[in-house]
């Protein structure tokens, strides 16, 4: 059930055949790649990155329906996990989408680190084929493929397990070319949480910003979709 607010929501979205992809790291590690107005969240002691592909589906402003070549991407996003004023939050590292536009529209309206991509899926049965290779400008190159299908009935995270930890965000921080940072919110249903595997053939989206996974095996949770409405982001200082 999604949570009253005071404003309206601005945008309404779907998001499919999603893959929950994270690594223990030393908080040391990302602490410096955090700006000093955010706290880098932990979980006993330990922070967190994410490497999450999905697709992006009927994508639309609120009163407008969804549009062809707008409304429908993949999206490949690397991030970790922060705080500002005691709210729980996401820090995106990278988004790599392949849409131009979409790119460009949350670049400049987002103040969030998108990127150009080439990027494809296959499904065959429950297996989800999924590929990508950024091709940003000037961008340092970052590639993904892996194959993964989930594994168990679907389930909700416990509240204060790690797997609520990692999935149940409710907003999104940027920061501006100033440094003011801002803050998105979003909302929706539980997430409908599966047990997965994954065959990883290639993720080279962390040395993009020269961090190293852990050589353990990623924790991973799959969902196949999750409706999502999100709010007009604005300063925290609002």
């Amino acid at each position: 059930m999604l949570m009253k607010r005071a404003r309206p929501w601005a945008m309404s979205m779907r998001w499919d055949d999603l893959l929950f992809m994270h690594w223990p790291v030393r908080a040391e590690v990302l602490r410096p790649l955090i700006p000093s107005g955010l706290e880098l969240d932990t979980h006993d002691g330990s922070a967190w990155i994410g490497v999450v592909p999905f697709g992006m589906s009927h994508v639309r402003p609120r009163f407008v329906p969804p549009l062809p070549w707008i409304s429908k991407f993949l999206e490949l996003n690397v991030r970790t996990y922060v705080t500002a004023g005691g709210r729980p939050g996401i820090w995106f590292f990278s988004l790599d989408a392949a849409n131009p536009l979409a790119v460009r529209v949350a670049r400049r309206r987002f103040h969030l680190p998108y990127f150009d991509a080439r990027m494809s899926v296959e499904r065959v049965a429950q297996t989800i084929r999924y590929r990508s290779a950024r091709t940003h400008r000037g961008a340092r190159p970052a590639t993904f493929s892996c194959a993964y299908h989930p594994t168990g009935p679907v389930a909700h995270a416990v509240a204060g397990s790690l797997d609520d930890f990692l999935t149940n965000r409710l907003c999104l921080y940027s920061a501006d070319s100033a440094g003011r940072i801002h803050r998105g919110d979003i909302d929706h249903a539980p997430w409908p949480l599966q047990s997965a595997t994954a065959e990883i053939e290639r993720n080279t989206m962390t040395e993009a910003m020269d961090v190293g996974l852990p050589e353990v095996a990623p924790l991973l949770h799959f969902a196949k979709r999750l409706d999502v409405v999100a709010w007009r982001i604005r300063p925290i200082e609002e």
